[in-house]
């Protein structure tokens, strides 16, 4: 007798600027599950936060383009309770039976999906759920926090400041000579987003007023770091286990105007970037390129899978970046394609991820909760 499916919670949308993205990531992951062993449900949330219970054949018929992807808003209505009932209840004018979820995949990028927010949602209910936990999020999200613990624990991240919006508003003068300390170019990027959404490559003085209102549209926190003269961005996805695999490194060319990774070079011009898997480094530099990525992986408490983002400059040496605890899985995104070139294809992977959950989920179960 054949084994019951698994039903998988696909979580995307969200109310972050990065919503559109995530349809996206959505449909990567609808197409790469195993009819065999799962069984996709689909929760998509609008940008007002609404749960809603939405239809794989209307994702999978949508364009690749973020400008042109869209939830539908007329379905019903979802609640995840927030006790262990692992279960979802449409929220219509008639009770209905419950939706049980044996495991979520959430593929909700940026604030209140990426930060830690979701996975408390989901721990409070006893739902497993792919990827980094609650404080891993978290730290991975905030580039300020991120980086201190990265300094910390001793790995290379170039100088930065962060600025908070009250500060801004109070002394911009002082804040501005302070900034222009780290030299130009630089990068002037809200904290807690991701996707390259509201950064700005600062060239000269001038301009730096300008990119700081601009990257406050999104975030209350910037970071704003010192940039390096065209340093190779270096790539590699990191999965779960023990011990966790670090992918072959993939290097990011970028051929766009805006001359870095921005958004519109990433997911709106076809030829903004060229992606190359695996990146052409030498065994010592892929070596080391791998262990930054792990010990990054563990520095910032990152479960599941996470792909780490290093600059390399002309003579050999990496700076840690960031991290992304939930990467894209868009048919152009980096993590599968590294983990493609590494052996492990989509299906494999999605499965992988699935069953790490899993077994993460059972072991927080097992945990004592009173005291003999």
């Amino acid at each position: 007798m054949s084994q019951p499916k698994l039903r998988v919670a696909i979580l995307f949308g969200g109310r972050s600027a990065e919503h559109e993205i995530s349809l996206l990531s959505a449909r990567f992951v609808l197409e790469s599950l195993d009819p065999e062993r799962f069984e996709p449900l689909l929760v998509g949330i609008d940008k007002g936060g609404r749960w809603l219970l939405q239809d794989g054949a209307r994702l999978l018929a949508q364009a690749r383009d973020p400008r042109a992807v869209t939830l539908d808003g007329s379905t019903l209505p979802l609640l995840l309770p927030a006790h262990p009932t692992g279960a979802l209840m449409t929220n219509g004018a008639e009770p209905s039976a419950p939706l049980p979820i044996d495991v979520a995949f959430p593929v909700l990028h940026g604030p209140l999906g990426e930060d830690g927010t979701v996975q408390g949602l989901l721990e409070l209910a006893g739902v497993p759920y792919v990827g980094s936990g609650v404080l891993g999020s978290a730290v991975g999200m905030d580039k300020d926090v991120m980086k201190r613990l990265l300094v910390a624990a001793g790995l290379p991240v170039l100088p930065y400041r962060a600025l908070k919006r009250a500060r801004w508003e109070r002394e911009q003068d002082a804040v501005l000579v302070e900034l222009a300390t780290l030299g130009f170019p630089q990068f002037v990027k809200p904290a807690n987003l991701g996707s390259s959404v509201g950064i700005s490559r600062v060239q000269e003085p001038r301009a730096l007023a300008a990119a700081v209102r601009a990257a406050f549209e999104f975030d209350d926190k910037l970071v704003v770091e010192a940039g390096l003269d065209h340093p190779r961005e270096i790539e590699i996805a990191v999965l779960a286990g023990e011990p966790p695999l670090a992918s072959v490194p993939g290097e990011i060319v970028v051929e766009h105007a805006d001359g870095f990774y921005s958004y519109a070079a990433k997911y709106l011009d076809d030829h903004g970037t060229v992606a190359k898997v695996p990146a052409e480094l030498d065994a010592a530099a892929t070596a080391e390129a791998r262990r930054l990525a792990l010990a990054t992986f563990d520095a910032l408490e990152a479960e599941g899978l996470a792909r780490v983002d290093l600059f390399l400059e002309r003579d050999g040496s990496f700076w840690v970046n960031e991290i992304n605890t939930l990467p894209g899985f868009t048919s152009i995104s980096m993590f599968p394609k590294l983990m493609a070139a590494t052996g492990i294809d989509a299906r494999t992977l999605v499965t992988k991820l699935i069953l790490d959950a899993l077994a993460r989920g059972a072991r927080r179960r097992a945990r004592k909760t009173t005291v003999d």
